[in-house]
């Protein structure tokens, strides 16, 4: 059941609840997002983050088993390019078969922010593809240290709505507190629902939480009842991996390889499955 986001969205969006979108980088962790999501009954969206993909597979490679597997899925899913800056490289993941493209000129001001995200909505219309863009900005927590989100970071919604308006795009990301990564333990952000809110109100448009990890169960669940219909999450995916991986070899050395490789996506499963849950889409796939 290989899709489009913009049908999915728009169902979550008419019905009151999310789709979570999951960041993988091979086939792996694509088998486990969709894994999770037949588990639950719950339409997903596999996010393949534009640096993921041009450093280790590059589209035309790694889009193809991915599209097999989704076809041969029973609940919807799609396959979005995350972070889409390059645009050279979106407009190629298009051509591969990306059934979704998130347009990141969010580093640029808003009226050639727009300018860019209008001109690749009418090439994805070519392909039957949707259309994600980014108003505003959001920090990204990683090695060299803490850049939370700031009040200057944030989505001013009057510019959100003319952007919209504008472009016609199929959904939009929104800063309204959240960060990319991981943050400090015990840290919880405090989200600005009121942004969302007068988005929402304004446009109705399916509207996207990026960063989701470790924002908060209370701040997923009020997201959704603000107006968010796509929650992204990564980094909670792979520290799940990761700790698998790092038990398993404590305590067996010698582990298998490839079996370490199959059980450790297996083990991220349940975290994808506690995010579906909270975000409304179990059992919604049909």
């Amino acid at each position: 059941m290989y899709e489009s986001m913009k049908g999915m969205l728009a169902k979550a969006n008419a019905e009151g609840y999310a789709v979570m979108a999951i960041n993988a980088f091979n086939l792996e962790t694509a088998r486990g997002v969709i894994t999770a999501a037949e588990e639950m009954d719950a339409p997903i969206i596999i996010d393949l983050l534009q640096d993921h993909v041009k450093s280790f597979f590059d589209c035309d490679i790694l889009t193809r088993p991915i599209i097999k597997m989704a076809q041969a899925a029973h609940v919807p899913v799609a396959i979005n390019l995350d972070h889409g800056s390059d645009i050279a490289h979106l407009k190629r993941c298009l051509h591969e078969g990306f059934s979704s493209v998130m347009c990141d000129a969010s580093a640029y001001d808003a009226q050639e922010n727009a300018r860019i995200t209008r001109e690749i909505v009418e090439l994805a219309q070519i392909y039957g593809a949707s259309v994600e863009a980014e108003v505003g900005n959001m920090g990204r927590i990683d090695e060299s240290g803490a850049l939370l989100t700031d009040d200057d970071m944030y989505t001013d919604p009057d510019v959100a709505i003319e952007f919209i308006r504008a472009t016609g795009v199929d959904c939009l990301a929104v800063s309204y507190g959240s960060t990319h990564g991981d943050y400090p333990e015990g840290y919880v952000p405090t989200f600005h629902f009121d942004i969302v809110e007068k988005i929402k109100q304004a446009t109705g448009t399916p509207l996207v939480l990026h960063g989701g990890s470790g924002a908060g169960d209370d701040n997923m669940r009020r997201s959704v009842e603000a107006g968010i219909n796509k929650i992204n999450v990564g980094t909670d995916y792979m520290i799940a991996q990761r700790e698998f991986v790092a038990r398993a070899l404590a305590e067996n050395p010698g582990y298998d390889y490839p079996m370490l490789v199959e059980d450790s996506w297996r083990a991220g499963v349940a975290t994808i499955k506690h995010y579906i849950e909270i975000s409304g889409s179990a059992g919604r796939a049909r």
